[in-house]
């Protein structure tokens, strides 16, 4: 595997530590991935869970857009691959899915919150609102919660790697 990572240096101002431990985490995920092929890629872990690191690409997608696109920037961006008959289709992966399809749709969507961020306070409320709960949030909480999200995910990501093909790695 040779994607870089870096934790951030102690001794940075909050938003470059909070945008810092972001990426060090989005470059986790794209790291358990590496070098696999499709059809790894979409193993699920172990029955009868369905879950992939296919499926965790299309999900980490599903939760940019919805943090930063909907909630951040209040901008009416439909889901990709789940719908409110299938809340889970993000996860449900088939032959046909490609990594390559993920990773851009993934990449598109980390694009798309980096512009989104970008210059909002981390104070500010958010032009939307969450659409379960009707709640305005901070660029602060959100950049607090992808970064649960994604270690919570890439804890799922390290298991489901060594299930694979043995790599391991923090």
């Amino acid at each position: 595997m040779t994607t870089e990572r870096r934790e951030p240096v102690p001794d940075l101002d909050e938003r470059t530590m909070l945008e810092g431990w972001l990426e060090y985490h989005r470059q986790t995920l794209a790291w358990k991935c590496e070098g696999l092929t499709d059809a790894q890629l979409r193993t699920a872990a172990v029955a009868p869970s369905t879950l992939s690191l296919m499926g965790l690409v299309r999900h980490m997608a599903e939760v940019e857009r919805s943090w930063y696109r909907r909630v951040l920037a209040d901008e009416d961006a439909d889901p990709i691959y789940y719908t409110d008959e299938d809340p889970d289709g993000d996860f449900r992966v088939t032959e046909t899915d490609t990594f390559q399809e993920a990773e851009a749709t993934w990449q598109a969507e980390i694009e798309a919150a980096r512009r989104n961020a970008a210059g909002v306070p981390l104070d500010a409320p958010t032009r939307g609102r969450h659409r379960r709960t009707g709640e305005r949030h901070t660029l602060r909480w959100i950049h607090t919660h992808m970064i649960e999200e994604y270690a919570r995910h890439n804890g799922h990501a390290d298991l489901i790697r060594e299930r694979l093909d043995g790599a391991t790695g923090e």
